[in-house]
């Protein structure tokens, strides 16, 4: 069964409409039926709770307002990592830029420094 945290795809007459992420899942007084409470991942962000069976939490077809719905789980996708080794270094002299590279490590950019730098003047 999907858990919180995780995020699903909502189907709306078989056409995807949203993603949604799981923010709690509480159990109902029927059992095998839970509040699922969705943080819609769409604009505008909005939080929903719905009543549903676990089948349908687990990606069950389900009606709702007479409209065919249904939840699917979002896996995320493989990272294609590198397989192949290093480069041996050799013996011979960097050229100047690598040395150049070296001394100058790549910049990185705080968001907490632009909000800062380009924070709007009160006065």
């Amino acid at each position: 069964m999907a858990v919180v945290n995780d995020v699903v795809l909502i189907y709306l007459e078989d056409t995807p409409v949203s993603f949604a992420r799981i923010e709690s899942l509480l159990p109902d007084a029927k059992k095998d039926w839970y509040h699922i409470k969705l943080l819609m991942l769409q604009i505008p962000m909005q939080v929903v709770t719905w009543i549903l069976k676990d089948e349908y939490i687990n990606g069950q077809e389900f009606h709702m307002n007479g409209k065919k719905m249904k939840m699917e789980k979002v896996k995320s996708p493989e990272e294609d990592l590198p397989l192949s080794k290093p480069a041996p270094s050799s013996d011979k002299k960097a050229p100047e830029n690598m040395d150049s590279k070296k001394k100058n490590p790549t910049n990185i950019i705080s968001f907490l420094d632009l909000k800062k730098n380009h924070a709007p003047e009160s006065g």
